[in-house]
This record gives C-alpha cells, structure tokens and sequence, in this order.
C-alpha cells in the first residue's frame, strides 16, 4: 500500500454543473472541501442507512463553527479514506471549562452538519437495477464509494456500466424528467442545462442517459422491462439452486460491464471524455472544469493519502 503525503494548498473549485459560489471562504487548512463540497456525497452504510459526507461551504460559514477548522474537531483523521474515525473531539481549543465540557457532553453532534447538506432521498427511477440495488448502490470500495455515489444524481446506471458491444450506434444524452425528493436544495442537473430554464417544482431531475436506435427510433437504455422478472428473482431466490441464481445474475447484466475506478473517471472526465459536455448543454467553463476535474487523480492514482503534521501546533 502506498504510502503518500496528501497536502492541498488550494480549495479546488469547479464540478460538476454546480452553480454555487461561496460569499466566504470556510477555513479548511486540510482540504477538506475538496471532496465534501460535492452534493450527493454519501456513503451507503447498510441496506437502509446512509451517511451524508456533503458540506455546503457557504452555510458552514455561516453556522456557529464557521470559524473552525475541520480538523479541530475531527481530530482523528489522518489519512484518506477515514473509514471508522467519526469520534469528534470538542474540546481542543474549544468548550475547555467543566460548565461547557457539561454543556455539550450529551449534544447530538449528528445534527450539526445536518442543514449543511444536500442529497437525494427518493428517485423514481423505475428499473430493475432499482429492485434489487438501493439508492446509493456504492459500497465496496472505501476510498471512492460516497464519490461514486454522488454520480447518482447526474447519471443513470448505463452512462458508466454499459457493455458496449452488446449496444450498437449508441449517444448520450438527457433523461428528461425523473421525480426525485432532495434533503437540503435541489443541486447540479436537478434541471436539463439545455432547457430555457429550471423547472418550478423542487420534485424534479434530469440525468445524462445512454439512447441507441431501435427499428428507426431513438429510444433510451434502461433495464425496464426486467422489472417484474427482478421482483420475481427476489421472491424465488431462496428456492433456486447456485446454477440458477448464476444464470439469472448473468440475465440482470447482461448489457452491464464492470468498471474499474481509473478507467471509470477517465472515460468522462479527461479530453478525449465519451461525453459531450458541451452537447449536453454545458459552458465553455464548466465544460473545462468536468474534463480536468483535479479530484480524478486523487482516486485514481493512490490508495491511501496521509495528512501531513508538520504544519499543525
């Protein structure tokens, strides 16, 4: 396992489609932001749970802890990816007397991140991926899961997974329109950029889709149709042999291919990206930004990065 110092001097700024630009910049000596300004960032904890790793900078200055550095409190964090070190230490230069250790000894820290955040609850997206796998179906890998499940909220399954020499004559392009629920606001392409304008209910999204022609018609790749046969594996799947549950594995997949995470990120987000950012409604800038995206390399190139302690006190 490698073993790398991981300092960022700046806040990389620029992602992807999203509009929002901080009044104040957050103190965050660390970097943290670099990857916790992403909205969607969440990291699937179980079947049912999920923790949410987005902080929205603007309102984080905001807050009563605008003022302190993210590493003040999470003391613990050393290196990335910081799987099991939530503990939070609130009294490294803070709440030091007994009456303020009282204070907050039993204080739902949980909460205080919470309006800082913004992520999807509900999707309706109606495939059979959704039948068996949940909301934010990343979880094996440590370092990159809530990063790859932040993707949910662009793109639908395919743009990423697809087998393509199962699909011939194949683009990318908008799915439009989804109903989707949001906690916190609405964020990146909750609305299609080539649209006049955004949507007026919150309860709305757009996502990048794969379309192919079908006998002359430009229909969009999705998993609908297996729908009641995944429903159907799931009630019969405890009954089936290992040979069965082999066979209708490969069925589900059949269009699906796997990816690893370098050549993942660098299909899209590099210069010769199997997307058209531009062609998908994207300014020049952004179009930049999401071609050059600085966190690629971070995921792609290491597997574990080391905070550097020689410039803390």
């Amino acid at each position: 396992m490698k073993r790398v110092i991981f300092l960022i001097l700046t806040i990389f700024i620029g992602c992807t489609g999203l509009d929002a630009v901080s009044v104040a910049l957050a103190i965050d000596e660390g970097g943290c932001l670099t990857c916790h300004r992403f909205p969607g960032l969440v990291r699937q904890a179980n079947d049912d749970e999920f923790k949410v790793l987005h902080i929205d900078e603007a309102k984080y200055v905001r807050s009563a802890h605008g003022k302190t550095d993210c590493r003040q409190c999470h003391t613990r964090v050393t290196k990335v990816p910081h799987t099991g070190e939530s503990s939070v230490n609130c009294n490294t230069t803070c709440h030091l007397d007994i009456k303020e250790k009282d204070r907050i000894k039993n204080f739902p820290l949980k909460s205080l991140h919470k309006p800082e955040q913004s992520y999807l609850t509900r999707l309706d997206d109606e495939t059979a991926c959704r039948v068996c796998h949940p909301l934010y179906p990343h979880t094996e890998n440590k370092l990159v899961r809530a990063l790859l499940n932040m993707h949910t909220g662009f793109m639908l399954c395919e743009v990423c997974h697809l087998n393509k020499e199962s699909v011939a004559d194949y683009t990318y392009d908008w799915n439009d329109t989804e109903n989707a629920t949001f906690s916190g606001e609405p964020f990146g392409t909750y609305y299609n950029p080539k649209r006049d304008k955004s949507p007026t209910s919150e309860h709305f999204i757009s996502r990048i889709a794969v379309f192919a022609k079908d006998r002359g018609n430009r229909v969009m790749i999705g998993d609908a149709k297996d729908i009641s046969k995944a429903k159907e594996y799931l009630l019969t799947q405890k009954n089936l042999s290992a040979d069965q549950k082999a066979q209708a594995f490969d069925y589900f997949h059949r269009q699906i291919a796997k990816k690893e995470i370098s050549v993942a990120c660098d299909e899209c987000h590099s210069s010769h990206s199997i997307l058209n950012f531009r062609h998908l409604g994207f300014d020049p800038k952004k179009t930049h930004d999401l071609m050059v995206l600085n966190i690629k390399g971070l995921v792609t190139k290491y597997e574990t990065f080391y905070f550097p302690q020689m410039l803390r006190p």
